[in-house]
């Protein structure tokens, strides 16, 4: 039966702060989880270490909260494992742009069929307000009081030169189109990733939801064509007075599961457990 947005509540009481941008994102991804047809059990949530993380409290569906930097780990096992559910990681961008930075690269270049949403607030929120590798130069916190002195990275463009299928940006002040982009992202076939500009009103002073209404603008409104990597990869580097919105990218390649011959038609959750005689297959190998 189809999941309803009334399946989706739980009675736990969150624990965000008031106005935080982590409210537009369990809002967008509700209503995106109905408006795909999913039902719940057809899928599972994986979250990290940081304010995200409480997105599978909040969410009435199977989920793993997994340490810092693992969201991708988890996530892939679970994808190859029962290739019939749908996966949904949430990480934070100091839980994935930081300790988790080498799965991200690697998650994307193998395309394993799920669906990644990064909380970027440019901050360690969780932590009372350190930078992370997205913050902006300049940024004073607790880890640089004099300012950040680092240029910060650039997610969207180091995943599309590792080849990813599918690359978004929303932005938390835009909750129907994010949750037009999310429901894409669910139906695509491989690795779709959403980088998700998630306004921390207790520790990021700079990039706040007026900062960012006053400069974002939807590909989509533009006549952009999502096929041609290169021009998503000029796009990436747009930064400033106007920023882009939108999907970046998409396209339609095997998922690594496809290229795993041996796989076909297996769903490992549901094969048979009992232990079985492997002395002729060690012989071979010896």
């Amino acid at each position: 039966m189809p999941t309803t947005l009334k399946d989706l509540g739980t009675a736990k009481k969150s624990t965000w702060c008031p106005g935080c941008g982590n409210f537009g994102i369990l809002t967008a991804i509700k209503s995106a989880l109905v408006d795909s047809g999913l039902d719940r059990e057809q899928a599972v949530l994986v979250s990290g270490i940081g304010c995200h993380g409480k997105m599978i409290d909040y969410l009435n569906i199977n989920g793993f909260h997994s340490i810092h930097g693992r969201v991708l780990p988890v996530a892939t096992g679970i994808t190859l494992a029962n290739p019939d559910l749908k996966v949904i990681g949430f990480s934070g961008d100091g839980d994935c742009y930081d300790e988790g930075w080498d799965h991200f690269a690697h998650a994307i270049r193998r395309n394993i069929n799920m669906t990644l949403i990064v909380h970027n607030n440019m901050v360690f929120g969780l932590t009372t307000g350190q930078t992370t590798s997205t913050s902006q130069p300049g940024f004073k916190s607790k880890s640089t009081p004099y300012g950040s002195i680092t240029p910060p990275i650039n997610p969207i463009a180091h995943a599309l030169v590792s080849n990813a299928t599918f690359v978004a940006r929303g932005f938390v002040g835009e909750t129907r189109h994010l949750q037009n982009l999310m429901v894409q992202a669910i139906k695509h076939r491989g690795f779709s990733y959403i980088d998700v500009f998630q306004v921390c009103v207790s520790f990021n002073y700079i990039n706040t939801y007026d900062w960012y209404r006053q400069r974002v603008y939807k590909l989509e409104e533009t006549g952009y064509d999502y096929t041609d990597r290169n021009k998503a990869l000029e796009k990436s580097f747009e930064w400033g007075d106007h920023i882009p919105i939108g999907i970046f990218y998409k396209e339609e390649r095997p998922t690594y599961y496809d290229n795993i011959p041996q796989m076909k038609g297996v769903n490992l959750a549901k094969s048979p457990t009992e232990i079985r005689d492997i002395s002729s297959i060690l012989e071979e190998m010896e």
